[in-house]
């Protein structure tokens, strides 16, 4: 199991979306730390009632990781996740792609199907077939990865003899689905590597519009159930988000975090994504060694970490 940073995302209508430091900085730090990857998540156009509810903004992911990419050099880099339907699908493989070449092979492109009906209506996308253009991203992504000519007509274009070159570093690049309900988990076991399923209590289901995550025990029965109905060639990744009370102080009950750690990893997960909810570069900084000095680095006595030489355990490159 390895560990994902989260940069800091400041909530309400004047939170600073980089608070918690430059990037790049931030990026650089979380991979001496220990931590095998950053991830970002995307809110294009966040509705004001959102945002003065606690709602955040965001970077673009993808223009971001790509910076975060320059200044590191095995962090994995996962969108955390990316809208699917908000973009046309051949612009969201391009972006993908593009990354993924220039990182080296990190990224794992991390899909949703989204939950904020004032951001759909703002992109012009309907909110009712955001299921529907969801499907359609699946289909066309190893499509456009290939370097192969196709065509496709979807709803709203029609790809007629088409070919995207370069190809992405890997093969393919790993794609990780969020979200708690049967037809997310179909999708991941039939055309996915991974799941992100969605903790945060029943308050963070409602506003997602997805069903609330259970306990750890379900949770371990669900993911081994995922496991042995997806069809792909490698084992399924989970991703969860560890949100364990006073886990913005690492260094203090280290121990309980500890058990906490082991019994996620005992369920199934192979990735935990944390975050420091620090609104100051300094404050991330701390966080940061704290956390890698206590639960990552060689010496410390968790054992979590991969090699600092590894890539990652996903989908395997070209």
């Amino acid at each position: 199991m390895r560990f994902i940073f989260q940069y800091p995302e400041a909530g309400g209508p004047d939170g600073d979306a980089l608070a918690a430091g430059p990037l790049h900085e931030v990026a650089a730090a979380a991979e001496r730390a220990g931590f095998g990857g950053l991830s970002l998540s995307e809110h294009p156009v966040p509705g004001a009632r959102w945002l003065a509810s606690g709602g955040h903004q965001t970077l673009d992911p993808f223009v971001a990781l790509g910076y975060a990419a320059a200044a590191t050099r095995r962090l994995r880099l996962l969108t955390y996740l990316a809208v699917a339907p908000y973009r046309n699908p051949f612009l969201l493989a391009k972006a993908a792609a593009t990354l993924d070449r220039l990182s080296g092979g990190r990224l794992i492109l991390g899909l949703g199907t989204g939950y904020q009906k004032s951001e759909f209506h703002a992109l012009g996308v309907d909110f009712a077939e955001r299921n529907a253009l969801f499907d359609e991203v699946l289909d066309v992504l190893p499509l456009h990865w290939s370097g192969a000519p196709f065509s496709y007509q979807g709803r709203h274009f029609s790809a007629r003899d088409v070919v995207a070159l370069p190809r992405p570093a890997q093969d393919p690049i790993p794609v990780w689905i969020g979200g708690n309900s049967a037809l997310t988990r179909r999708r991941v076991a039939a055309r996915a590597q991974g799941w992100m399923p969605m903790s945060g209590g029943a308050e963070l289901s409602t506003t997602a519009r997805t069903p609330a995550l259970g306990s750890l025990d379900e949770l371990a029965t669900t993911i081994a159930a995922l496991r042995e109905q997806a069809k792909g060639p490698h084992p399924i990744d989970v991703a969860y988000s560890y949100q364990g009370k006073g886990i913005h102080s690492p260094t203090v009950d280290a121990d309980r975090h500890r058990e906490a750690f082991a019994r996620i990893e005992d369920a199934g997960v192979t990735w935990i994504v944390v975050s420091s909810g620090t609104r100051t570069p300094e404050a991330t900084f701390e966080f940061l060694d704290g956390f890698g000095a206590t639960y990552l680095r060689d010496g410390g006595d968790a054992g979590w970490a991969g090699s600092p030489s590894e890539p990652g355990s996903t989908a395997p490159s070209r």
